[in-house]
């Protein structure tokens, strides 16, 4: 308190106050406070020249050492450093708010959002490991680094802080050096190795058993055996063949979590995607007896941000998927649909199902999205299963996908690629229920549950993907051709 406000002010008015106690000194006590008022303005005065000093100290204009005699100086030299560079100052150990940036090259200024001028360390960088990293290389003269994270929803990144001292001529003010390296994709890829070294070596160990089982039964008991040498021939084959997708889908999921932190910046045509993964699908419908019905603006007019290959596979898993389990005589829902908000892509589409949100974007960062909605008449998942859906290898209990069998990777892959393309993910379903117990009906905001009775209600799965939209496309993006049921014969 004495540094804030000065001792000589409280003198003075302590004698004011005695003064006011004695009439005849009333006179001398306005004089008194007014040498105290002109005091204390004075001291302020003062402090606040020093403050300006020191402040201007910290600011003080780079001085531009050249390399060489025609060559850069040494800060054209640390702007051009592709990773992140500050150099801090700090006075005092005990003053934490009073580590000033005196220098950002271009990398800091740009992923750290530090201005070209410098400012406090503590408004650019709040991680306590990074601070007190700092702290020693200022005031302890000790080299350190240490790992940090910095989160965007759920795209985190990680990064490796290295604090240097550096020296300087004034015995107040000390200078530290701080670098900071991107290792995302190099932890990235760690992960990514160590998870499909485990899913690989779980999932492989099934088919290679029955490989290695039928094997030995062929050269053995059913050596001679045509009929069952046949039947084992084309399990094994529908194994080899399982296990080569399965293969694939791990690649693929490994590589997009790789670049799942880098947004796309290109833009795609959703409804043509669509189209092409539909036609692409057409024949494999046909001989299951299930038709599709599309219902999607014209294609080539309303661009989503994206990658047009995820995009693709995207689509192509969901209405794969839509596919495997639509019962034979029943139609594929696809629809298209633009200049939705996050609340209108979120909403449920039938009161009557359970849904749940297994992906949302962070808010306020786009205010349109398109949205993909696949339906299908299948036999429905049950609530319960519902968490679940996206995780690896997760396959709902007592569901099969009839003589295709799949790798169980499908939703992780399309969960995976729409949290890179900063989008969501959301499943609506009405599964089939047991006889002791009653279907719920989930509101709009997807918090009150209310039971239904379990009877009459015809069974669906519907995915909703959605995309975010660079801007909003107007009333004519709202127009959508209806392509009827096509006959599968």
């Amino acid at each position: 308190m004495w540094g804030i406000v000065p001792f000589g002010t409280w003198i003075g008015l302590g004698c004011v106050i005695v003064m006011m106690f004695v009439p005849p000194l009333w006179p001398v006590a306005v004089g008194v406070a007014a040498l105290t008022i002109i005091y204390t303005l004075l001291v302020f005065w003062g402090q606040q020249n020093d403050l300006h000093d020191r402040i201007d100290q910290l600011k003080t204009p780079e001085i531009q050492v050249k390399v060489q005699p025609k060559g850069p100086s040494f800060q054209e030299v640390l702007r051009a450093i592709p990773d992140p560079v500050l150099i801090v100052s700090g006075f005092e150990p005990n003053d934490i708010a009073g580590r000033w940036i005196v220098f950002a090259n271009a990398t800091a200024q740009k992923v750290f959002q530090v201005e070209s001028q410098g400012g406090l360390l503590v408004s650019a960088i709040r991680t306590p490991e990074v601070l007190e990293c700092v702290d020693e290389a200022l005031f302890g003269g000790i080299s350190r680094s240490t790992t940090f994270e910095t989160a965007g929803g759920a795209r985190e990144q990680y990064w490796r802080a290295f604090a240097s001292p550096l020296p300087v001529g004034d015995a107040e003010q000390r200078l530290a050096l701080l670098v900071m390296r991107d290792e995302t994709d190099m932890r990235r890829m760690e992960k990514m190795r160590a998870d499909f070294l485990a899913n690989a070596s779980h999932e492989l160990r099934t088919p290679l058993a029955s490989l290695a089982g039928f094997i030995e039964t062929l050269r053995g008991p059913a050596k001679d055996d045509e009929a069952a040498r046949e039947k084992f021939l084309t399990i094994m084959a529908v194994q080899a063949d399982r296990m080569g997708r399965l293969i694939h889908d791990l690649l693929s999921l490994s590589r997009i979590e790789l670049n799942e932190h880098v947004p796309p910046s290109g833009e795609a045509d959703l409804v043509l995607a669509v189209k092409d993964v539909v036609e692409g699908l057409s024949l494999i419908a046909q001989k299951k007896g299930v038709g599709f019905r599309l219902e999607t603006p014209k294609p080539g007019l309303y661009p989503v941000i994206g990658d047009r290959d995820q995009i693709l596979q995207v689509a192509q898993n969901l209405i794969d998927n839509a596919l495997k389990y639509a019962p034979q005589g029943s139609e594929v829902a696809i629809e298209v649909v633009f200049d939705r908000t996050l609340t209108q892509a979120i909403a449920a589409t039938d009161p009557m199902a359970s849904k749940l949100v297994l992906l949302r974007p962070d808010r306020n960062v786009h205010e349109y999205y398109a949205i993909l909605r696949v339906r299908d008449a299948g036999p429905g998942i049950r609530r319960e299963h519902l968490p679940r859906l996206a995780e690896r290898f997760y396959r709902v209990e007592g569901q099969k996908s009839g003589d295709r069998l799949g790798t169980g990777l499908g939703l992780a892959i399309v969960k995976h690629i729409i949290n890179r393309h900063r989008g969501g993910l959301v499943v609506e379903s009405i599964g089939t229920q047991s006889a002791a117990e009653d279907l719920v009906m989930i509101d709009a905001d997807g918090d009150n549950v209310t039971p239904l009775p379990g009877s009459g209600l015809a069974t669906f799965t519907a995915f909703t993907a959605y995309f975010p939209q660079s801007r909003a496309f107007g009333s004519a993006a709202g127009l959508r051709l209806v392509e009827p049921l096509k006959d599968a014969g």
